[in-house]
């Protein structure tokens, strides 16, 4: 029961503190589940970042899933996933029954506003923090590049056909080079 609790309440505070959705929730998931409870490695919660992407539902939601699942099976899943969903729902339904009645206001445009900017700059340090872990050689360079090439020109294309080619290409170069990181 302690480490459901555990769960619940660590995933709750990354909910409740991180604004700009599952994107900026990357890093202090990565800073509470790997540096402060060290429910995961790096590499495992790069790999919960990578299936959570690809699976379908909220990034920070599916990954906190995973985490809960790893720790205390369905209970943990259902402990982390509801600890890092409440807050949101908690916040959205207070903002949706007064926001309609003050989103005229040009001082609440400008708040959010700012708040766009600082939600980017969380994704951006989600993305370096995630890079500098997981681009460990040229083929992940080469990986990284093409595949954000690939993103930008095929912006329709879903991003799942862009991981499954990324990921048939690092099976390939594996077996062909006998590296069996």
């Amino acid at each position: 029961m302690k480490v459901l609790w555990q769960l619940f309440s660590a995933f709750f505070r990354i909910g409740a503190f991180t604004f700009g959705g599952g994107y900026a929730m990357l890093s202090l998931i990565q800073k509470e589940v790997v540096d402060n409870k060290k429910w995961a490695s790096d590499e495992e919660v790069l790999d919960y970042y990578a299936v959570a992407q690809c699976t379908p539902g909220v990034i920070a939601v599916n990954t906190a899933t995973f985490v809960g699942y790893k720790q205390k099976g369905v209970l943990g899943a259902i402990a982390a996933t509801f600890g890092v969903v409440l807050p949101s729902l908690l916040i959205i339904t207070v903002i949706a029954s007064v926001l309609q009645n003050f989103m005229e206001y040009e001082i609440v445009q400008h708040i959010f506003g700012g708040i766009r900017v600082v939600v980017a700059v969380l994704i951006v340090n989600a993305v370096i923090t995630m890079g500098k872990k997981a681009i460990k050689d040229y083929l992940c360079v080469f990986l990284a590049i093409s595949s954000f090439a690939v993103s930008l020109i095929f912006s329709g294309l879903s991003p799942v056909f862009v991981v499954l080619a990324a990921a048939l290409i690092g099976l390939a170069t594996m077996t062909k080079g006998g590296n069996d990181k």
